[in-house]
């Protein structure tokens, strides 16, 4: 007989079902673990031995082969100690074998036997319901599988708890799933003073999920003006927060268990690696632009990062996700997000200001901008010129409106969006609609087309620029409350899309 049990090895977000077998066979005493385990993985041996001495159970005195199958598959990760230790007491009988039958478990063990908390109790979660099993777990992560209510969730402090539950001398009671949280934001749009048409543009970013290059100088309220966009945000959706909450499961991010119902902002520093944004490293790990999967992804100091890094970004802003590919898998992450750069005119970053700029102005700022590919600069939908706010102004008092006005016309046009897009559920918003959807919905009147048309005919409008046009127009007429894309909504369209050229 071989005792059995389930698990998951992780594949990007999603578990892949693991069965864990045990064999006692005679022969010197060993303990092998066979099907494909990483380092982590090998090192079960010396956890399970010493958690199970904690608990006064001695290994059996014979061959120990402990089988994970498929075993083409990478094992990697501590979570596999868990079900290795209970396959191991059902093979000498201390469990019922048939007990582990409809049982999934994660988890680490200490040298004491106490459960330690693993990455990916959600995703795990996920996989028990879908093949009708009962997820054992640490406590700690006890809440947030919970959030899968198709399944059993038994979180427990210690392998001796998990002991007694299946001999039935202490049994574990179901976990609850943690709580719902909405992060409080204190940055108001109210405490900005002037900068109307950047409050615009930010606007219909977020009604649209538009993606926004923000140019100007120093001190100009560039990363003030953007730290404040999450403000305005209409909150997750249900099944937006299990998206978003699978990767951040994966990757450590939440917090208690809690499922949050505030968009994420990622703002990575220009110095980070290409592995550190699109994903990559040790384990493959989702990367920035996938943490803020349904949020925000700040990058400052656009033009500093690497030119190479940035160029990855092109693919995920046209399809919503990336594949982080190695020689042995090919993993892909959601990456569907709003990304708002800002950036300097030039290295100095005076180049508007004739007493300040350096002596190569213009060149400067051309070879500066240069570092931004036409095609990347190409897939953002608004460009918007960051004028300083002189100190007078700032002596006035602040008469802007605040993000909860803002915030309620944005999602007004989300709702529109979402009503419009009920049938179609590759479509969230605006900024994702395109071929014969884009003809139907964005399709501007007689006087709309005809200045866009001129527009593009005299600016060399791309096919992706002409039809990001057409996009933003519809978002704007969302806001304006109007059934149709007017010439009004196409020119307000085309001023940030022809930001810095001239007639």
């Amino acid at each position: 007989m071989v005792a059995r049990i389930s698990t998951v090895a992780f594949e990007g977000i999603d578990a892949k079902i693991v069965e864990v077998e045990c064999a006692l066979s005679p022969g010197l005493p060993s303990f092998a673990i066979v099907g494909l385990p990483d380092k982590a993985v090998s090192e079960a041996r010396e956890r399970v031995r010493a958690a199970l001495a904690s608990m006064s159970v001695a290994l059996p005195p014979r061959k120990i082969t402990i089988n994970m199958s498929p075993a083409d598959m990478p094992k990697e990760g501590s979570h596999f100690d868990l079900p290795i230790a209970l396959a191991l007491l059902a093979e000498a009988g201390l469990i019922p074998r048939e007990d582990l039958a409809g049982t999934l478990a994660i988890g680490e063990l200490s040298l004491d036997g106490s459960l330690i908390p693993v990455l990916g109790a959600l995703p795990a979660a996920l996989a028990a319901a879908e093949h009708e099993l009962d997820l054992i777990c640490p406590k700690a992560c006890g809440a947030e599988a919970a959030w899968i209510d198709a399944t059993k969730v038994l979180a427990a402090d210690s392998l001796a708890g998990v002991l007694q539950h299946f001999t039935g001398q202490s049994p574990i009671m179901p976990a609850s799933a943690g709580q719902v949280t909405t992060q409080a934001t204190l940055k108001d749009f109210a405490e900005v003073k002037g900068q109307e048409r950047a409050k615009r543009a930010l606007e219909i970013a977020a009604a649209g999920r538009h993606h926004l290059l923000m140019v100007g100088p120093p001190g100009s309220g560039k990363s003030m003006l953007a730290a404040r966009l999450p403000g305005i945000l209409p909150p997750l959706s249900a099944r937006e927060a299990l998206e978003t909450s699978m990767i951040h499961s994966v990757s450590g991010l939440l917090d208690a268990g809690g499922i949050s119902q505030t968009r994420p902002f990622r703002a990575p520093h220009h110095t980070a690696s290409m592995a550190a944004i699109v994903g990559g490293g040790r384990g493959a790990k989702p990367g920035e632009i996938s943490l803020a999967h349904n949020g925000v992804l700040f990058m400052d100091e656009f033009p500093e990062f690497n030119r190479q890094t940035l160029e990855t970004l092109r693919q995920p802003l046209e399809t919503g996700d990336v594949t982080v590919a190695r020689a042995n898998a090919h993993l892909r992450y959601p990456s569907r997000f709003l990304l708002v750069a800002a950036a300097n005119p030039c290295k100095c970053g005076y180049l508007t200001d004739a007493a300040r700029a350096c002596n190569r102005a213009p060149n400067c700022g051309a070879d500066y901008m240069g570092k931004i590919s036409g095609p990347l600069l190409d897939r953002f939908d608004l460009r918007l010129e960051v004028p300083p706010v002189s100190f007078q102004d700032l002596d006035l008092p602040a008469t802007g409106e605040t993000s909860a006005t803002i915030a309620a016309r944005v999602a007004e046009a989300r709702a529109r969006q979402t009503e419009r897009y009920a049938d179609q559920p590759e479509v969230t918003t605006n900024c994702d609609i395109e071929g014969d959807l884009l003809t139907q919905v964005a399709t501007p009147d007689h006087e709309g087309r005809e200045i866009l048309n001129k527009a593009a005919d005299r600016f060399g409008l791309s096919a992706r620029g002409y039809h990001r046009v057409l996009r933003v127009a519809r978002t704007i007429a969302d806001l304006d409350g109007a059934d149709g894309v007017g010439r009004s909504h196409v020119a307000e369209a085309l001023g940030y899309r022809l930001v810095g050229q001239t007639v």
